[in-house]
Formats: C-alpha cells, structure tokens, sequence
C-alpha cells in the first residue's frame, strides 16, 4: 500500500514539472503548477502560462471539469493566491470548485498575494503545506530574489576547457564545448528572461543570441553592455527576425550619433553611469533590468563581464560547461581581472550537481543568498 505522504510526494512532483512548463515565460509572477487527483487518478492538470494570464490552479480546474473536482484533492506548488490583480483570487476559485483537500509546495512569500491557505482552511478545506517546500522554493528562485530585492537573478553560463580557458586563441571567439552542450545552452536561454554578453564578444562572434530549439522555443531579451556604443548596426542581432528586444547599455558620454544608427535598426538605448572608464555599472544596470520585470538573466560573456560580475558578487548561479581538455595560456580565460580585492572574499558555491552533457561535464550550483 502506497501511504498518504508516498502519494502527496508523487503528485507534488508532477505539479513542479507542469510549472517548470512555464520557465521564462511568466514574469514578473512565479512558475506555478497544480494538478487535481480524484481516487487516486489524475482528473486535471495545468500551469501559470504568462503573467495576467489564469494561474495554475483555475487552468487545472478548467482541465478536470467541475463534476471531476468536487471532493478531490489539489496540488499546487505556491499557495493560491488571495487578491484580486490582473486576475480574481485563486483561493476563491478553488473553494468554488469544491475540491476537499489542498497541498500546497510552499507559502507565497509575496505580502499582497499571500493568505490563500488560511482563508480555505477557515473555510473547511483540509490544507497541508510544505511538501517538497525545497524543490518548489528551488523553482521559483528568481522570483524570490526580485520581490526582496527588485534584483534579477544572476546566471553565470560558460563553457571552457579543463584550465578554464574560453576560447582557443585571445581574442578570438568560437565554441570550445560539444554539441550536446550547445543544444542545453539553449534550453538554459529558453528559460531565462534575458542574455548578457560585452560588446567584445558580440564584435568577436557576431551572435544571434536566440533560442533554437527542435520543438522551438522563446527568444530571451538580448542585453549587450556597449559603453561606447561599438556594436554595429548591421549586427546579426540587429538583422535578423526574432520577437526579442535588443537593448544595448552605454555610458553617459556616448556618442549620439551612434545610438541614432542602433536605434534605427531596432535597438533599445540605455544610457547608465560608469564605475571607471569603459567600466559600466552593473548594479544600476541591474536595477533598470528589474524596474522592467525581467526576474532572470543568463551572462554568457566574455572574460572582462564575468570578471565585472564576480568582482562584485552579482552571480547567483553558475553554470560552466567544462570540455575534457586543456588549452592553456593562448586561450582566453574564463574571468579577465582581480576579482578578491574589491568586494572580500568570493562566496562559495552550494548545492553543486555535476552531469555528462555528451563528452563535456556540466557544473552547476548557487551562491548562498536568503532568496535561494
């Protein structure tokens, strides 16, 4: 016999894999998933699409039917929320559609939304947080970051060889990975809100910065830091056919005529301060990135970004993909500059995983932050 917890673990488990469905594509809301079980069969599943879109729980029930819904259980991987925004309170939604019970991931940190499981246990439901409260929390880290912070989540995304070296020649660009590591750098794209690189390596590869996937996939916004506004308009970029803004940030002093050419191609002019000469602010430019919702940003490079960011401690996350073999010096390495004499000691990974991506190793872990 399967017990109630056993059971509860299951169907939370396919709830997160119906909201991973949702992975840069909802912002500024969470990925939600919920699913309906009814004597033990799934009658009703369902995900949070896209923000002012309907949440998981009424796509669920929408999906089951309301004869399926009456006295089964629902699992959703946040709280429904409790107040009316672009959307009526979901709490309500599942109280009218008369399930029993309700397994709830993990609370909703946010202070408008939040008080969904209260108000249904106050209205007789048997409600129980908390199961698989990690891998929930695990899904939503951009989210969680951007309500306390008004801050992207920060991606480190790199492939290299066995010495850490980026490329195989200074200056040149090139992949050092395999394909099999090429086809997951765009899935990571396809989940995340936005791509950063410098304009050295967009002058170095010329790079579309889209997503390409078989059973396609969502073009994040291309952000290219450009202080002197260098990037050319003929840009491949800048020519070709993607849904996807490109915004370019620059310093205050850069020149107008060249914003003038970039923005007749269709580029986004952002003009912030700078640290240091050519050097641009990444925390401003951060905090322009989260005044506009983009809750995610995966930094491809090169060196002289990645050495800005780990400068700064910027990163949340990494993900290196490490080639079985070593360049040496010739190459380029992963992060150009210092980087323990600005900010104090480097934060440490966490949480670290490792998997083969065909021939390649894939690194991952986060930096230990509240939010994560």
């Amino acid at each position: 016999m399967v017990s109630q917890q056993e059971q509860d673990i299951a169907f939370m488990q396919l709830a997160i894999e119906q909201a991973k469905l949702g992975r840069g594509r909802t912002s500024p809301n969470p990925c939600v998933g919920a699913v309906i079980v009814k004597n033990g069969v799934i009658v009703g599943k369902g995900f949070h699409q896209k923000a002012g879109t309907p949440h998981a729980e009424i796509n669920a029930i929408a999906d089951a039917g309301a004869i399926a819904c009456t006295g089964a259980t629902i699992y959703v991987t946040l709280e429904p929320c409790n107040h009316t925004g672009k959307t009526a309170p979901c709490s309500e939604a599942v109280l009218a559609a008369g399930v029993k019970r309700v397994v709830i991931g993990m609370s909703d940190p946010h202070d408008v939304a939040s008080g969904g499981a209260r108000f249904l246990q106050s209205n007789g439901l048997d409600v129980e947080i908390g199961i698989l409260e990690e891998q929930c929390r695990r899904l939503n880290r951009p989210f969680l970051k951007y309500i306390t912070s008004r801050l992207p989540w920060v991606v480190m995304k790199a492939g290299m060889s066995l010495d850490g070296r980026i490329s195989f020649r200074l200056g040149q660009g090139g992949a050092v990975t395999g394909t099999v590591a090429k086809s997951r750098v765009h899935e990571l794209r396809n989940r995340y809100d936005a791509i950063l690189i410098g304009v050295d390596t967009a002058l170095i590869d010329n790079p579309s910065l889209t997503t390409r996937l078989p059973q396609g996939g969502r073009d994040p916004l291309r952000v290219i830091l450009d202080s002197r506004l260098r990037l050319p308009s003929a840009a491949k970029m800048l020519q070709q056919d993607s849904t996807a803004p490109t915004w370019i940030f620059c310093e205050h002093n850069a020149s107008m005529a060249a914003q003038e050419l970039l923005e007749q191609a269709g580029a986004v002019v952002h003009r912030v301060s700078s640290v240091s000469e050519g050097r641009l602010d990444l925390n401003e430019i951060l905090l322009a990135l989260g005044r506009f919702d983009i809750l995610s940003v995966l930094v491809e490079g090169g060196a002289g970004v990645h050495g800005s960011f780990v400068r700064e401690n910027l990163f949340d996350e990494v993900f290196l993909f490490i080639a079985p073999y070593f360049i040496g010096d010739i190459g380029t390495p992963l992060v150009k500059g210092s980087c323990l004499t600005e900010s104090g000691p480097m934060k440490s990974l966490r949480g670290i995983s490792t998997e083969f991506v065909g021939d390649d190793i894939l690194v991952n872990g986060v930096i230990s932050k509240d939010w994560s």
